[in-house]
């Protein structure tokens, strides 16, 4: 039987009628959709990433940079948006491949999708970890240098320097993000929200702090003459500034992964996925100019919270006026804001992970086990604690820069086989009900995918290599058990299909 057999639209649909113990419960609403889609955006890339990105790669011009992100983003949005309200069952970019790529690139999609999802919430937590650190240094309190940082991290501490062993903040707030996660969707979906309208709160602030202290010279040079080097400035390095925050937008669609929790994903779907990172498009492209305007872009170098950098300074600047004292008190309510948006982050790509483990279980292409639902949480408890023990050995021992460039070349893999998908099932079911269409079909979804290439050539030849080391395990596994426990391929048997063919 061909590694490329589909799984129609009509046979995924009929068995989630009949799903029976498995089945989620659909209790979010649009706006639970859009503030989980905000709440999984807004973090580490106005938090962390920005100020890195505009430092090493961009300098001002990260402005730039954003808009391009943002616009990649926005194309594979739309084909999200078509996808989701078309199929809205738990597997986002993996059931979608099933439906029109075959099984073999379900897997492969499903696969990547860890490095998105489970890395993408590793990545985070190390930034909460330098946020933590951070706000209890603000407030006297000195946290261990070796237990702050993944091994062989130089950290700066008064007198020297320490190297550390082991990222222990990172860890913890894994451990009790998972436990949130397996006591239900329902009450972490609560506990999102109003992280989302602390976290917009503070973003909004330092916006305004930026036009208050607004300094023309940081902008000064726009564009930042090459150094010799790919990617450290010049244009070169927007378009490399562009592939590294593009973690910053990663989020909108881990919105997909919780259509079959929504109460009318139909309609709500793509009001939640563009919703949400129209919103983000717009605090990102605003937040990052409020940061350059208040900290020049080299202060930001490797700095772990640099957003509590730029409002250092510009406190520094408001010293012995009366924006002194409302300065000092945002200060602490950025390192504050950063915390909770980042613990939001993580839940929302903590959650879409194990959700992605339930779709590839249901057919087969993993254990039964990782499909199975807790009797009272209603939650998939086995791979969400799977999820948050790799998150949390993740998190503990790889450095933000290695974890951030893996989830941004996965993510944009995920984008360029969700692109082809819409172009494929245009033609192969053109009749189908789409409730949201993506226009101008073939052109958007090509588009979506020429760029997400762009933006994958534009990351460095490490992040490729570890990528395709990666493939290659998946592929290996998915010989030895996915294809062997199909149960795609198993119905295919017994009723004899020929070699390729769709199962009705």
């Amino acid at each position: 039987m061909s590694i490329f057999m589909r799984k129609p639209l009509a046979r995924i649909l009929a068995e989630q009628e009949h799903a029976g113990g498995t089945t989620l419960p659909r209790v979010l609403t649009r706006s639970n959709l859009v503030l989980l889609g905000v709440g999984a955006v807004v973090g580490t890339g106005i938090f962390v990433l920005t100020g890195q990105a505009a430092a090493a790669h961009a300098g001002p011009a990260i402005v730039i940079s954003m808009v391009m992100a943002g616009l990649v983003s926005a194309l594979a949005a739309l084909c999200y948006s078509e996808f989701a309200s078309s199929v809205p069952l738990a597997g986002s970019a993996y059931t979608y491949a099933y439906a029109t790529l075959g099984e073999f690139i379900a897997w492969v999609i499903g696969w990547d999708l860890i490095l998105e999802y489970a890395l993408g919430a590793a990545t985070v937590a190390v930034g909460w970890s330098g946020n933590f650190v951070t706000l209890l240094r603000q407030f006297g309190i000195s946290f261990p240098a070796a237990l702050s940082a993944a091994p062989g991290t130089v950290v700066a501490v008064p007198g020297g320097e320490v190297t550390a062993v082991v990222n222990l903040p990172a860890v913890i707030i894994t451990i009790l993000v998972t436990a949130l996660l397996v006591i239900g969707i329902k009450e972490s979906a609560a506990v999102n929200n109003a992280v989302v309208v602390i976290k917009v709160s503070v973003v909004l602030l330092v916006i305004a702090a930026g036009a208050v202290f607004f300094n023309a010279d940081n902008f000064t040079p726009f564009f930042p003459p090459n150094t010799g080097t790919f990617g450290e400035y010049g244009v070169s390095g927007v378009f490399r500034g562009a592939a590294v925050i593009f973690f910053a937008y990663i989020g909108f669609d881990a919105v997909s992964t919780s259509a079959q929790e929504a109460k009318n994903p139909q309609r709500d779907m793509p009001f939640g996925i563009i919703g949400s990172l129209l919103i983000c498009t717009i605090l990102y492209v605003l937040v990052s100019a409020a940061m350059i305007s208040l900290v020049p872009y080299q202060a930001m170098k490797n700095e772990p919270a640099p957003l509590v950098v730029a409002v250092e300074s510009a406190e520094r600047a408001a010293a012995g006026t009366s924006w002194a004292a409302p300065m000092a008190v945002l200060r602490i309510l950025v390192t504050l804001g950063a915390l909770a948006g980042l613990t939001s982050v993580m839940l929302v790509m903590m959650m879409a992970q194990p959700r992605i483990f339930l779709a590839m279980s249901r057919d087969g292409l993993l254990p039964p086990w990782a499909g199975r639902i807790h009797p009272r949480f209603r939650t998939p408890h086995l791979t969400t604690v799977l999820t948050g023990v790799v998150v949390a050995l993740s998190a503990a021992f790889t450095s933000i820069g290695t974890l951030g460039n893996l989830v941004n070349i996965g993510t944009l893999l995920a984008f360029v086989i969700v692109a082809i998908g819409i172009i494929f099932l245009r033609r192969r079911e053109p009749d189908m009900p789409r409730p949201f269409k993506v226009p101008f079909v073939p052109w958007v979804p090509a588009l979506s995918a020429v760029f997400s290439v762009v933006l994958m050539a534009s990351l460095p030849w490490e992040s490729w290599k570890r990528l395709l080391i990666w493939m290659a395990i998946g592929i290996v596994l998915y010989f030895v058990y996915g294809y062997r426990w199909s149960k795609l391929r198993a119905s295919s048997d017994r009723r004899g299909l020929i070699e390729g063919e769709a199962y009705p």
